[in-house]
């Protein structure tokens, strides 16, 4: 794996730090020279040094950090070798190959410490004269594996189904059950799978026969005797082991727990995934510490008080990651605020795999924004979000207080769904065209109304015009009569020339089109460059002649206002006339106590609103339209809606059958009933709680079928969703807005989670979230979340809301079989997770400077970075989470283990 890059310094000293366990590539079976003389065995190699150097580079070739050197009941011939090896870097076990009484190979690795002894652990066996090419020992196969482990020795049955000393070839009967589960015997080696077995032996090696079948399934490695550098670079030459401190505590350990820890070269390849690498505090509580984190399973713990809360939300902190629930994001401030404090700086180190491999780092000092970095330490623009989608955090009790929401159930759900990449976009502009649909709609209806309150007076007009007209006035004031409806027509040629300005200004303000897009520089190291280049001058000439036809409307636009003022003036000139004539005439009048302005006013008011009939048709027009094209919208946004909530049923399902027998998922269609309840009261009021309640009961609730209803009546109301008469009343009575945004509401699927609650050997027993314990529910939803995602999961002492039994029997299981696809962080005061989980990187928190006199100060030892094969650690995890040994052993002895 490459390594990070950073110019963080904190970063880079945290880089260095234990990061727990990793895979090493492992040859335990390599042969030295002095075999390969004794067993005549042909090699190329005329001395002991040439040989050594060549077994040396091709370990180096192939990956191989590790070997054992074993030679039959010797070791004076493998010094050289193991020496060498550890000279070049690599970590060499020494010890020997014993071929037993009964014939059966085991080979007895030992740590270093144990290289002077070797040669009397030898002579333990019966071995005092080695004349013989492979000496034979004293000691039965079942005593060798007892003695071995007397000596602190790790022993692997060699080529064990293979002729010539293979224990399940060698032995037979009663003899071969007891040895093979022998607890001296922890792994066994073949040169290839399981598959490649002979028939015969394979239910033995996969633990399917009863009588041999252990407790716990024997570790398969793939390792065979290596005579020349070729050797190692045979499939079945090594294999990959998991140890955070290589030892024989770290194979013993990884022997025990052979699914998490051995890989042979035939398994499937670790997948890669997105992960924390490292991060580091400067300021507050957690000053001056520093994790590298493992890229499986990691583990926090220590006593209270210790840092552990704090290390998980400031994880969620510098991500900018908001909490769930209420109380969650409350005990989230509380540690910002008074445990890490302001000015507290926090940095991570990233690593995505998506679209490429690249590294991040993310920084944030309390109180500001998190700022996201490239390698070179480049500030980007994106946030933490957009390079490490997808991360979970929860807080203490966070996902207990999650199960008290179905809503918030479901968006467990969303990595589980497919998700069409134009989907959310869709959606988005749906919503976005209903709106403006309804404020078309709306303005329209409004103009419509105001028009109509105006047309109301037309027709009391046109009677006192007629009552005018049978006065004779109509025929005396013909000139000036006409003249009004000249005016009208002048103010409407004018008007109708607004759009064309509109136009015209639209035109000019998006001019000229840009090209900065298709220009060379942007194009430049793309295959097509040459042919999406054209797109320049295509546009150039196209803003030429846009230019120019711009130009010319406003030209044109400028001439019709001359022609127009010209024309206006003309008839402003003839308007003198009649209005002197006009004028003349209204003095004649008012002696006969005539008062003809009043007609002539009538007559203005009447041309002004007649032509608001043609506006009205035209708007009328303009409604159906706008009403037929929302029809479609909304059809359209539920096809959208249903089509995501089939997505989310599938995810369901999905889920239900990764949890088979755990867990079971259903999603109920447009479930969240609050978006609609929250609507009706805002815009309502008054006493609705019956009336929403049968709402919310409504299983087939729709609401374009509701909408339908309040526009219909209180009557369609009460007899469609019987809701009381007085609701029904005023819901009817809202204005039609309210029934649009009725229509335009998302109200999301809802999830139930049921819980096997029988135990392995039981019929199942499913019960909803609702029916169980806090401890039963919280196990369900994290049965959830630990599937089917490639983004870390943060998870602050689980154990607080869970059952033990399903922690063991449930979450465990699921941890250790996931963790090969994600990284995991938790902080625990349970042993079950870290030592049943095997968890790859334990952390042992410890607080010190607490008092009067003292600010308090978290600290990680480096010695308390490790897994369980390390001993500091291991007696850490015994004494904080078991009580100490005398606690356990008593616990142990109750229980009559």
């Amino acid at each position: 794996m490459s390594e990070c890059l950073t110019i963080s310094e904190s970063l880079k000293a945290a880089s260095k730090l234990p990061d727990g366990a990793n895979f090493y590539r492992c040859a335990l079976q390599v042969n030295p020279f002095a075999y390969l003389a004794r067993q005549n065995k042909s090699t190329s190699f005329q001395d002991e040094a040439s040989y050594n150097a060549a077994i040396i580079a091709a370990c180096q070739d192939q990956d191989i950090k590790v070997i054992g050197v074993t030679d039959h009941y010797r070791v004076d011939g493998s010094a050289s070798l193991v020496k060498a090896a550890r000279e070049a870097g690599l970590f060499a076990f020494c010890g020997f190959e014993a071929v037993t009484k009964d014939g059966v190979h085991i080979l007895c690795l030992f740590n270093q410490d144990k290289d002077s002894v070797l040669e009397r652990y030898i002579g333990q066996c019966g071995i005092h004269n080695l004349d013989d090419v492979s000496p034979t020992g004293t000691l039965d196969c079942l005593e060798l594996l007892s003695q071995a482990k007397e000596w602190g020795a790790v022993s692997i049955a060699a080529h064990v189904a293979a002729d010539g000393g293979g224990l399940l070839k060698k032995l037979s009967g009663q003899t071969r059950i007891n040895a093979w589960k022998s607890s001296g015997l922890l792994a066994c080696a073949l040169a290839g799978p399981v598959g490649d077995a002979p028939q015969s032996l394979k239910a033995i090696l996969e633990n399917k026969d009863a009588p041999h079948r252990r407790d716990r399934p024997i570790a398969i490695i793939n390792a065979q005797d290596v005579n020349s550098p070729e050797d190692l670079r045979k499939p079945g030459a090594s294999c990959l082991i998991k140890m955070s401190e290589i030892s024989v505590e770290g194979l013993r350990q990884a022997f025990l727990d052979p699914l998490s820890r051995v890989r042979l070269n035939t398994d499937a390849p670790a997948e890669s995934h997105a992960e924390f690498v490292a991060m580091a505090w400067e300021g507050g509580f957690l000053r001056d510490t520093a994790i590298h984190f493992n890229e499986n399973l990691n583990v926090l713990v220590g006593g209270r008080g210790t840092g552990k809360s704090t290390v998980i939300e400031s994880l969620r902190y510098v991500l900018d990651l908001n909490p769930l629930g209420d109380d969650a994001r409350k005990a989230h401030e509380g540690v910002i605020r008074q445990v890490l404090r302001s000015g507290t700086k926090i940095s991570l180190l990233v690593r995505s795999y998506k679209p490429s491999l690249r590294c991040y780092t993310i920084e944030r000092t309390i109180p500001n924004p998190p700022v996201v970095k490239d390698e070179s330490g480049a500030v980007l623009t994106l946030s933490p979000s957009d390079v490490m989608p997808g991360v979970e955090i929860f807080g203490q009790h966070e996902i207990s207080e999650l199960t008290k929401s179905r809503e918030k159930l479901t968006l467990l759900l969303d990595r589980f769904i497919e998700n069409e990449p134009s989907h959310a976009s869709r959606k988005s502009h749906l919503r976005l065209e209903l709106e403006r649909s309804r404020s078309r709609i709306g303005d329209v209806k409004r103009e419509v109304k105001s028009i109509d309150d105006r047309l109301a007076a037309l027709p009391g007009l046109e009677e006192t015009l007629k009552r005018f007209q049978e006065a004779g006035l109509e025929e005396r004031l013909k000139e000036k009569s006409q003249l009004v409806k000249e005016e009208r027509l002048l103010d409407s040629i004018t008007e109708r020339l607004v759009p064309f300005r509109t136009l015209h200004g639209t035109l000019t303000e998006s001019l000229p089109v840009d090209t900065a897009f298709v220009a060379a520089k942007a194009l430049d190291g793309l295959p097509n460059a040459d042919v999406l280049s054209e797109a320049e001058g295509i546009y150039a000439r196209l803003n030429g002649r846009l230019l120019a036809a711009a130009g010319e409307i406003g030209a044109a636009l400028k001439e019709a206002d001359a022609d127009l003022t010209g024309m206006r003036q003309c008839w402003t000139e003839r308007q003198k006339v009649v209005e002197a004539n006009y004028q003349e005439l209204l003095r004649d009048l008012q002696k006969s106590n005539i008062d003809g302005a009043e007609f002539i006013k009538l007559r203005r008011q009447i041309e002004e609103l007649r032509p608001l009939r043609e506006r009205r048709d035209s708007l009328v027009r303009d409604l159906a339209a706008n009403e037929a094209n929302r029809r479609q919208l909304l059809s359209d946004w539920e096809d959208a809606k249903a089509a995501e909530y089939r997505r989310i049923a599938q995810a369901a399902k999905k889920v239900s059958k990764k949890l088979n027998e755990r867990v079971r998922v259903e999603v109920a269609n447009a479930g969240n009933r609050d978006p609609l309840e929250k609507l009706i009261r805002e815009e309502i009021g008054g006493n609705l709680t019956a009336a929403l309640e049968r709402l919310r009961e409504r299983t087939d609730l729709s609401l374009p079928d509701f909408a339908a209803r309040c526009r219909e009546g209180k009557d369609a109301l009460t007899q469609h969703y019987n809701l009381p008469q007085g609701a029904a009343d005023r819901i009817a009575q809202a204005p039609p807005d309210l029934f649009m945004r009725i229509e335009e509401l998302e109200l999301t699927a809802t999830t139930k989670i049921e819980l096997n609650t029988a135990s392995e050997d039981q019929p199942a027993s499913w019960q909803s979230l609702e029916e169980l314990s806090t401890g039963q529910k919280a196990t369900a939803v994290l049965l959830l979340l630990l599937l089917e995602s490639e983004a870390p999961l943060v998870v602050d002492q689980p154990e607080d809301d869970l059952d033990n039994r399903f922690i063991t029997e449930g979450v465990v299981p699921i941890m250790r079989d996931e963790k090969r696809r994600r990284q995991f962080v938790f902080s625990t005061h349970n042993a079950n997770i870290p030592v049943l989980g095997d968890a790859e990187l334990i952390l042992g928190l410890g607080a010190s400077g607490e008092g009067k006199d003292k600010e308090g100060q978290a600290r990680i030892r480096p010695e308390n970075m490790g897994s369980i094969d390390s001993r500091p650690v291991r007696e850490l995890v015994e004494e904080i989470l078991e009580g100490g040994k005398t606690a356990f052993e008593m616990r142990r002895l109750k229980y009559g283990f």
